[in-house]
């Protein structure tokens, strides 16, 4: 195993050290596109926790619409719309935006840049699926309450929230900082319209790997 410190650790300390809570993501996607850097979640398969989901439910995504928040490259994006969801999908690096485009030349996936921190309001209540996929547990403390209170309201009514995220790792270095049960819970504190969503399941998943011991996978669902 090589002894260099991980791209993402490298680039979010910098980051972090000059006040950027998200700044490196963009600079971790650019590395990897001149070939300097190596994105860890760069892998061809969609996560296997939204897969198994996905399956248990049978789901069926056809005239619905899902929001892919953080999409990365596109793995999940494009694994939802195979499942018949009409998808828009968004990260904050406008290289993964343009890189997930050019990897899926004639998707159907609808590739946006945006910011969680502050997402457009014209998406409020519009999806009738959202995936937070592993985005919230790399941000940092003082900004991850704001995040975490801009996803729910992004459901639309009778809608579903899935959110997948670290729940404990080797070290206490990060990205990743593993989310706690009280912040998997706040996912759900509101909703369309203001209202909190009804949790479903909050599952805690043994993941092994050499770092990563434990995942949540958490369900929550707004009253339609």
């Amino acid at each position: 195993m090589s002894d260099r410190e991980p791209d993402t650790r490298r680039l979010a300390a910098r980051s972090l050290a000059a006040g950027d809570a998200t700044g490196w993501f963009e600079k971790l996607y650019a590395e990897a596109a001149a070939g300097t850097a190596e994105v860890p979640w760069d892998v061809p398969a969609p996560s296997r926790h939204l897969a198994a989901w996905a399956q248990a439910r049978g789901l069926d995504g056809h005239g619905r619409r899902a929001l892919v928040v953080g999409c990365g490259l596109g793995r999940d994006a494009e694994f939802l719309a195979g499942l018949g969801f009409a998808v828009t999908a968004f990260d904050i690096s406008g290289t993964a935006v343009r890189t997930a485009r050019q990897r899926h030349p004639g998707s159907a996936v609808t590739y946006v840049v945006a910011d969680l921190l502050d997402p457009p309001a014209a998406w409020r209540g519009g999806f009738g699926l959202v995936l937070e996929s592993n985005n919230v547990q790399a941000l940092p403390a003082d900004v991850r309450a704001r995040a975490i209170a801009n996803v729910g309201p992004l459901v639309a009514p009778g809608g579903t929230l899935l959110v997948l995220a670290a729940a404990a790792t080797g070290s206490a270095e990060g990205p990743p900082w593993p989310l706690s049960r009280a912040e998997i819970d706040a996912f759900g504190g509101e909703g369309p319209g203001g209202a909190a969503l009804e949790t479903v399941s909050v599952e805690r998943i043994a993941d092994g790997g050499e770092t990563l011991v434990a995942r949540w996978r958490a369900e929550f669902r707004a009253a339609g």
